[in-house]
């Protein structure tokens, strides 16, 4: 599975702006590895694991694989290849922001998680799980 996480300069349902280049100490830091692929934000529900997270022009490109490991990522396949799966959303903390009237532009964050899940805050952050390439997630 692949798709865009974080898409710079647009802003999300909550008024969040994520700027060009906002992860790149963190995955600096952790890589990959260290940020978490849940279901739906929730902690216990761990579905699989991220094995690439680039920044790139147009945001933050993941890809990953969920896992058979537990009931919830049985699950969250299921949603994934009946196609009612899709969405992406960061769990994160605003290391450095600014606000710019009704907006919150973060230059700077502490990536924790990149959750599947069913509506995400930021329209655009979707997954496909078949196709390949970064093209074939664009929308």
């Amino acid at each position: 599975m692949h798709g865009y996480a974080s898409l710079w300069g647009v802003a999300d349902l909550n008024g969040d702006v994520v700027a060009r280049g906002a992860f790149a100490e963190s995955l600096a830091r952790t890589g990959a590895g260290g940020v978490r692929m849940l279901h739906q934000h929730e902690s216990r529900a761990v579905v699989g694991v991220w094995d690439e997270m680039v920044e790139d022009e147009r945001g933050l490109w993941v890809e990953g694989r969920i896992e058979d490991w537990s009931a919830e990522a049985r699950y969250a396949a299921a949603l994934t290849r009946a196609g009612a799966l899709d969405g992406l959303s960061i769990g994160f903390r605003a290391a450095k922001a600014r606000r710019e009237r009704r907006l919150r532009v973060l230059s700077a964050v502490e990536l924790w998680e990149v959750s599947l899940v069913t509506f995400p805050m930021l329209p655009g952050a979707r997954f496909r799980s078949v196709a390949s390439g970064r093209a074939a997630a664009e929308p």
